[in-house]
């Protein structure tokens, strides 16, 4: 492995974000149990400020199929009910005035279906990620050769390094998406 160049750690780096940006779209995915995780991606105008709900409101579970949202400033109670409604979520608010309920249903053959295809889909861009990284990286050091800064043996084992990489990024991501999709399918 080329590990002289900072270069090369920061392309490995960039995989890595990869992966955990994956991992926290997986995590938003709903498996049929209620997990505050589903309200991460969803933003709320509080202010004139897309905030995230946990940052408005304290986030619990009372039971596995609910979750209760509790605003600390009560007129934000619209403003989450309707930036859930707009959200891919696909849940119902119910607004009692001083909280909001989120009761997940039983998933659906047809909804785990569309969750598995979500799943893919962020799988994919994932994947296309990593070989962006690779292309990016392939690039620079061939940039770096022709410059002579490094040599052709040199570049020739970074491409089989990156190549490496990007087929190890690749296998973690289809284990992931294995996983989520296992998950999804439970009854």
């Amino acid at each position: 492995m080329y590990t002289d160049d900072k270069t090369y750690s920061e392309y490995l780096d960039k995989m890595n974000k990869t992966i955990s940006s994956l991992e926290s779209q997986f995590a938003t995915v709903r498996a049929g149990r209620a997990n505050a995780a589903v309200l991460d991606q969803i933003r709320v105008d509080y202010w004139g400020t897309p905030t995230p709900i946990n940052q408005v409101a304290s986030i619990s579970s009372p039971d596995p199929r609910t979750l209760l949202i509790q605003p600390w400033d009560k007129t934000t109670l619209k403003p989450i009910e309707k930036a859930i409604l707009a959200s891919d979520l696909g849940i119902n608010p119910q607004n009692d005035g001083s909280n909001i309920r989120l009761a997940f249903p039983q998933l659906t053959e047809e909804r785990r279906a569309e969750l598995i295809k979500q799943v893919r889909k962020y799988a994919e861009a994932a994947k296309t990620a990593i070989r962006n990284i690779r292309r990016d990286g392939m690039d620079t050091f061939k940039k770096q050769q022709k410059a002579s800064e490094i040599t052709e043996d040199d570049l020739k084992g970074i491409e089989k390094d990156l190549q490496q990489m990007t087929d190890d990024y690749s296998k973690k991501i289809d284990e992931a998406t294995s996983k989520k999709e296992k998950e999804l399918s439970v009854i």
